[in-house]
């Protein structure tokens, strides 16, 4: 045996009990929790046991790329009509840091939202009523949170921060967490499955890159797998011309014997990930057609959705899509939809981003209370910061644009655990200000994480010498709040 090898292998008595010290509690754990979790085993895929019974075992995660206008949307505030181009306050502003955008703005003349409001559900939650008329229906199923927080003040860094937790690119994704953690219930699709939306109106989009689905330091096998809208929805997932099944699996057979020797000889565990994707490559290929193929859906469904849900790539074709992915075993689906980053042209662009959300959203709800998934399925909608009650640029009653602002944005949760008809947090008059409640992105992992069956300072995986998280060092609280 080489060196590595030894050094590789060799365990001490102490690392021993400290692997073992909790399989008997796992074992009445694993036992509890039911069929799904065992097949979750049986399938493949490496997996945590969860610490408590979850509440979700699977998540539909929406991101909405850009900032979604928080003022515009669900944080309602009347007073600022009687504000209308007048400056914001020093007071308010307090000497936050501001973009590079509009720092330099001699004015920040303040910007009232266009659109009217109204009350909805027993909760009474304000939402916008001229462009959410579907989505209002479930005001007494959502779970509200007006008072999310983050550092980040420019996209990349507070998609990063939203998605994996830190700034700094290269750790692993929520997505990726939930995979290493509950592991597969389908061992003929992935555990975690991205798809990007293309959105009506493509007038100011921003960059959407693969490391936002990375596994970072968990093995490869929990990092997300991209699908296509467009051709084969995973590349190269069909035979080449002249190759039938039975010559590609006995090449793979070879390919993984090969792989499993070097195994032998190096220890390196991406081996065997690698062999893993080999062979769910060849799965896929019998798998995906039957997934993607929406012509069996009955005509009810795609009125549920609409029509748009019959084009592929667009929102409602994409959560329909995902809504098919978790019917499958799929564990998380993660939808991106671009155009939210309204520096100008709110009342051209903010109507169409909400009618590709806005039926499909409603759809997604009723759909899986339908098929008796909404209980265990967590449905998340939101973006990576909010915007500036300030214009950014020229100014009028009818139209304005608001700058990136991390202070405080709105987001929502339904289904899978959270509680229906909360409104968790408040900010100032002029949404910039938490004045009830702060929710930092940290709370919120910790509370998701929480619905998925895991506490945060103990669902760890060892790199670098560290116990990492995806919450990272600071401390993080699960908000109780939010869960039913």
């Amino acid at each position: 045996m080489s060196l590595f090898n030894e050094w590789n292998t060799f365990e001490t008595r102490r690392q021993f009990f400290a692997k073992g010290k909790n399989a008997l509690g796992g074992a009445a754990l694993y036992s509890l929790l039911g069929s799904s979790l065992q097949r979750s085993a049986l399938a493949g895929q490496g997996m945590v046991m969860p610490q408590f019974a979850p509440k979700a075992k699977r998540v539909i995660y929406l991101h909405m790329v850009g900032g979604p206008s928080q003022m515009d949307l669900f944080d309602y505030k009347p007073v600022m009509k009687d504000w209308y181009d007048k400056d914001l306050p020093a007071s308010i502003r307090n000497g936050q840091r501001l973009t590079t955008m509009t720092s330099g703005q001699a004015r920040f003349p303040i910007a009232p939202s266009k659109f009217n409001f109204a009350q909805y559900g027993q909760c009474g939650m304000w939402m916008n009523s001229d462009l959410l008329p579907h989505l209002s229906r479930h005001a007494d199923d959502i779970c509200w949170m007006r008072s999310l927080h983050t550092e980040a003040i420019n996209h990349e860094p507070a998609i990063c921060a939203m998605q994996t937790g830190n700034q700094i690119t290269g750790r692993p994704c929520l997505g990726s967490w939930a995979s290493y953690g509950l592991g597969s219930m389908n061992s003929n699709l992935p555990t975690f499955v991205v798809l990007i939306a293309t959105p009506t109106n493509r007038e100011q989009e921003q960059a959407i890159s693969s490391r936002l689905w990375s596994s970072g330091y968990l093995p490869g096998e929990h990092a997300g797998v991209s699908f296509r809208s467009k051709g084969d929805p995973i590349l190269f997932i069909n035979n080449p011309p002249g190759v039938p099944s039975s010559v590609r699996k006995r090449t793979i057979e070879g390919m993984n014997a090969l792989n499993e020797l070097n195994y032998q000889q190096v220890g390196d565990p991406e081996t065997h990930t690698r062999i893993q994707q080999y062979e769910m490559a060849f799965r896929m290929q019998a798998s995906v057609p039957e997934l993607t193929d929406i012509s069996k859906e009955p005509e009810h469904i795609f009125k549920l959705y609409g029509d748009e849900a019959k084009k592929p790539g667009t929102f409602a074709n994409s959560v329909l899509m995902a809504r098919r992915l978790a019917e499958r075993g799929v564990r998380f689906t993660q939808i991106y939809l671009n155009n939210w980053d309204h520096h100008s042209n709110v009342a051209g662009r903010m109507p169409s981003q909400c009618k590709d959300i806005d039926q499909p959203c409603h759809a997604l709800i009723e759909d899986l209370k339908q098929r008796g998934m909404f209980e265990d399925t967590l449905i998340i909608w939101g973006g990576e910061f909010g915007r500036t009650i300030y214009s950014q640029g020229g100014l009028t009653k009818e139209n304005y644009g608001r700058d990136h602002h991390p202070r405080c944005f709105t987001m929502w949760m339904a289904g899978g655990g959270a509680k229906g008809g909360a409104i968790y947090g408040e900010t100032d008059e002029f949404s910039y200000n938490i004045v009830k409640d702060p929710l930092h992105i940290r709370d919120f992992h910790a509370t998701v994480l929480h619905l998925l069956g895991y506490d945060s300072d103990r669902f760890t995986y060892k790199f670098q010498g560290l116990d990492q998280k995806l919450t990272g060092v600071e401390p993080a609280k699960v908000v109780r709040e939010l869960i039913a």
